[in-house]
């Protein structure tokens, strides 16, 4: 069972008109695609997508590019609202899970994963698996070491003893308590859970009928099953996958600083996480595009570094340095782009200056126009009330929504 009905407030304005889940990502991807190919990869394709918010592009990328069919017992299936119970939208997590009971019982599974959507990183989720039937756990948390300074108010904290078995969990505390033994460091809920089936559907109907519950995996359901004993934690640094870096990477991008950093991180020598893995293919919906192109005018040479360009683009006379480019990105005669993510379908005009920006689908910039060198001249542009337009994060990142015309 994957959540994928996140509204994504803090992305906003990416969030505009999606889903959380199907922000796109690195190029060719979407945010869901790394948590169904940890599925996939894991041999699992029994894949309940839960949505809510916005799910028209989602359900289209999961039409497009993540079909099963001629595989009995097979399946990725988009799940809308189905408001069962009210006419209300899912009032938590543990509360959308409740409300799709009848789709996991119709499958008679021992266990149950759920899983988040908007995540990067990878895991071999046979090997979490193992770990909770070794246990004969009622339920495991999957959990990674963060720096404690980052997990205020944003992440499940948890303790542990020395068997892995949860001893202790408080849900986004103001101030997160350290591992012992390591000053600094916290251990966190990645959201990522493997629950017997009996277990989570009992906890789940009495949660249901308790009017004063939020109806949340962790502010309800884990804080009232880990004193019974049989909670256990698997940390993803002992997940192994062939080919990948020794250090296990994990990235919450629920905010536009966090975005930008995730794609950055793609791009630097010996990068923490790659999308180069052939061992760990990652599969998503890939239109039928051209390779990308690249040409040269009579001013100017098409100069790319440290950069990745998806198919459809065309690179004509301009300099792109550190960034990502989504499909069918044009970037003309003299423009230079660094450190920067353009999303898809963007017109970078002639002679134009972009740096620490993501800009979003269908934007075009007219010749000339200067973005992130000039703070006086970026603010005429941005519209710090008004979250659907132009902004500037915490962080100084500049974001442009959808369809916007700068310059003209």
């Amino acid at each position: 069972m994957i959540l994928a009905g996140g509204e994504g407030t803090r992305l906003m304005p990416l969030t505009k008109s999606r889903s959380k889940p199907s922000v796109p990502f690195g190029g060719s991807y979407r945010l869901i695609d790394f948590v169904l190919n940890n599925f996939v990869n894991s041999g699992i394709l029994r894949l309940y997508v839960i949505t809510q918010y916005k799910s028209q592009s989602l359900y289209m990328h999961l039409k497009n590019g993540w079909t099963v069919s001629g595989i009995p017992g097979c399946f990725i299936d988009p799940i809308p609202a189905q408001m069962r119970t009210g006419k209300e939208w899912y009032q938590g997590t543990a509360d959308a899970i409740y409300q799709n009971l009848t789709f996991i019982e119709d499958q008679y599974p021992d266990d149950v994963c759920v899983f988040g959507s908007d995540h990067i990183y990878k895991m071999d989720i046979r090997q979490m698996l193992h770990y909770h039937a070794s246990n004969k756990a009622s339920l495991t948390v999957a959990a990674i070491r963060l720096p404690s300074k980052l997990c205020a108010k944003a992440f499940g904290v948890i303790e542990v003893d020395q068997a892995g078995r949860m001893i202790g969990f408080e849900e986004k505390p103001e101030v997160p308590k350290e591992i012992p033994g390591d000053p600094g460091y916290s251990l966190v809920s990645m959201g990522n859970y493997i629950f017997n089936a009996k277990v989570l559907s009992h906890e789940l109907r009495v949660d249901a009928e308790d009017p004063n519950s939020s109806h949340d995996f962790g502010k309800d359901i884990i804080p009232k099953l880990f004193p019974r004993g049989n909670v256990f934690v698997y940390d993803l640094s002992n997940n192994t996958i062939e080919g990948e870096p020794s250090e296990v990477y994990w990235r919450d991008v629920g905010s536009i600083d966090a975005y930008w950093d995730a794609h950055m991180d793609l791009l630097v020598p010996n990068a923490p996480f790659t999308l180069m893995n052939l061992k760990w293919p990652l599969h998503t919906f890939y239109p039928p595009l051209p390779p990308a192109h690249f040409s040269d005018t009579k001013q100017n040479q098409s100069v790319v570094s440290q950069s990745m360009i998806s198919a459809g683009c065309n690179i004509d006379g301009a300099k792109i340095n550190k960034s990502v480019l989504g499909f069918r990105c044009e970037a003309h005669d003299g423009s230079l782009v660094e450190e920067s993510v353009l999303i898809g379908d963007v017109k970078i005009g002639a002679n134009c200056k972009v740096r620490r920006a993501i800009i979003d689908r269908d934007v075009e910039l007219a010749p000339g126009f200067t973005l992130g060198y000039d703070e006086e001249a970026d603010n005429k542009i941005l519209t710090p009330d008004n979250k659907n337009g132009p902004q500037r994060s915490a962080g100084g990142i500049i974001v442009i929504p959808k369809g916007v015309r700068l310059g003209f």
